[in-house]
């Protein structure tokens, strides 16, 4: 019986096949840490719930959960987008993850670009999850999906220059509370939960808010059946490139 030979063909894998691999193992490790299902998933479902079911908040006529279902949707974009990846990345960066997985054949924007494939497989299971719930609580939605599609593409785009941005200059404590006291000024002040209008003059600032206008456009979408909002889809696209540009100039990987 005689053996094969076995001629060794050392080097990496198609740079495609390393972005799915590193982007299933980011996916696994968000599933699996308790404080970020907390953050992105079990906080914006018990808001949902309980300011539909609850009148605590005046969001004007109609239903509550016309209102509340595309402000919440828009607050876990900003979850999973800014606040979850902005902590994962800074603490990994402290660690030295970063710095070793930029020394592996791994491309440094392979890895970015599986982080932001991680984060939008995340938003497709937030959704699925706050669109069923809404649904259950007496949603009717309305308008183009592909403009809700758009919307969300930009918010996300918006949120994670802002938290990559964040994540690659602060030190990791740092980025833990900023990114957790953003996550709840945003969430008071953005217009999720509250009226923008509840705010009287200060609403035209706050408006400007990426968060803000991912929650008025996905409103007007969603609830009044308007056409894709030019207005709130620039401002996120005006926020995507600033983040964006920030986070590609300014990111230190050590």
């Amino acid at each position: 019986m005689s053996t094969g030979t076995h001629t060794p063909k050392p080097g990496a894998a198609p740079v495609g096949r390393m972005i799915a691999a590193q982007t299933a193992l980011e996916t696994r490790m968000l599933l699996r840490n308790g404080e970020q299902l907390l953050l992105t998933v079990i906080i914006p479902s018990l808001l949902l719930v309980l300011f539909s079911t609850v009148d605590i908040v005046d969001t004007g006529t109609g239903e509550a959960v016309d209102f509340l279902a595309p402000g919440v949707l828009a607050l876990a974009v900003l979850s999973t987008a800014f606040t979850g990846q902005a902590i994962a990345t800074g603490f990994e960066r402290r660690y030295g993850v970063l710095k070793r997985l930029g020394a592996s054949p791994l491309p440094r924007w392979a890895l970015m670009t599986a982080k932001t494939l991680s984060v939008l497989v995340t938003e497709v299971l937030q959704v699925l999850l706050l669109t069923a719930i809404a649904l259950a609580l007496g949603w009717s939605p309305h308008g183009d999906p592909l403009s809700v599609l758009l919307l969300l593409v930009l918010g996300t785009a918006a949120f994670s220059g802002l938290g990559l941005l964040m994540a690659g200059t602060l030190k990791a404590e740092a980025t833990l509370a900023a990114a957790n006291l953003v996550f709840l000024l945003l969430l008071v002040g953005g217009g999720v939960i509250v009226p923008l209008e509840k705010f009287g003059a200060a609403g035209d600032v706050l408006a400007l808010l990426p968060i803000s206008a991912l929650s008025d456009g996905l409103r007007d979408v969603l609830r009044d059946g308007a056409s894709l909002p030019w207005g709130d889809a620039a401002i996120l696209a005006v926020w995507a490139v600033l983040g964006l540009g920030a986070a590609a100039r300014f990111f230190r990987w050590e």
